[in-house]
């Protein structure tokens, strides 16, 4: 191998481990993203349970809840 195929070779390989590596990264911030947009409906959630819960609470001590 000749010294502009072993320049090749190795630009060939840099631009993989480059691609894998972005590929990789692409990956954690898929994931990242997913898990933020969980918390957030978990979240959702939650303050709509604790939203319901404080209406029916004035519901019952207003007597509308017949």
């Amino acid at each position: 191998m000749d010294n502009s195929q072993s320049a090749s070779y190795q630009a060939g390989q840099a631009k993989a481990e480059a691609q894998e590596k972005a590929s990789g990264m692409m990956d954690k911030a898929s994931n990242a993203a997913q898990s933020a947009k969980e918390s957030v409906q978990e979240a959702g959630s939650q303050m709509q349970a604790k939203a319901q819960g404080a209406a029916d609470v004035a519901k019952e001590k207003l007597g509308m809840n017949k």
